[in-house]
């Protein structure tokens, strides 16, 4: 028997363990420092968007799969 660590609500998860919240908090915690490193360099709201793109989509990808195999 494992032990779920999201629940589905809708088409989102939202985390019920402790597992999941770190989950989360680490997913945050990297866009966060990503999107801090990427403004610092950008010029305008464009260069910003463009340049987190590519680090957000593959890590809220990665999120969802992993709550959609560790979910309820």
């Amino acid at each position: 028997m494992t032990n779920a660590w999201f629940k589905p609500v809708g088409w989102l998860f939202r985390p019920i363990a402790w597992q999941g919240y770190l989950a989360v908090a680490c997913a945050a915690i990297f866009c966060i420092q990503v999107f801090i490193a990427v403004d610092r360099h950008s010029h305008s709201v464009s260069d910003t968007l463009y340049g987190i793109f590519p680090y957000f989509v593959p890590t809220f990808l990665l999120l969802n799969w992993l709550a959609s195999k560790r979910g309820a």
